[in-house]
């Protein structure tokens, strides 16, 4: 019985996730969800369990390299300055400059942001750059397409969010999304 109620839960709250994520129309975007990219995400008022999440990830970037390489259980991955992992979104277009994470989605899947122009590099060959977010800040972006983080991704080396709803994926260092599920 508990097997059964744990499963059921759990099928509850990737349903609540991913219903912040499935994309909808980038014209009803609000910027009341951008609190969660700033560096008093702790602060933003959210559901008491995402909250939690947000403000352990990570918000923006400063000096040195604000995205590197790392390994992790789906090879060699793209990470912040603190060894987070940064996460395509399928639903994105390459070269928009605009985000199709709008709404409920930025409080799982906040963007990586940055204060630089010229955005520092280590061992990341794809094209890196930023886009403007609907609140004004630098969304860095590689080969064109924005990166987020996944706010269950607590600790650096974590890859909690690949996969996730099968528009979420890790990115390689040369700009291409992962596809493989962790640890294959």
């Amino acid at each position: 019985m508990k097997k059964h109620l744990s499963i059921g839960l759990s099928a509850f709250a990737l349903a609540a996730l991913l219903s912040g994520c499935g994309g909808g129309s980038a014209t009803t975007s609000t910027t009341a969800a951008a609190p969660a990219t700033t560096s008093a995400a702790s602060s933003a008022p959210a559901a008491s369990s995402s909250s939690a999440a947000a403000s352990s990830a990570p918000a923006s970037m400063s000096a040195g390299a604000e995205l590197k390489v790392a390994p992790s259980k789906a090879g060699q991955i793209v990470v912040d300055a603190k060894g987070m992992s940064v996460y395509y979104f399928a639903k994105d277009t390459k070269d928009a400059g605009t985000s199709a994470c709008t709404g409920a989605c930025v409080n799982n899947w906040p963007p990586v942001t940055t204060t630089s122009a010229a955005p520092a590099v280590d061992g990341v060959t794809g094209t890196v750059g930023t886009i403007a977010t609907p609140d004004g800040k630098k969304q860095l972006t590689i080969n064109g397409m924005p990166v987020y983080y996944f706010a269950k991704d607590t600790a650096a080396g974590d890859i909690l969010g690949q996969g996730v709803g099968g528009v979420w994926s890790l990115v390689a260092p040369s700009g291409e999304m992962i596809k493989a599920p962790a640890g294959s």
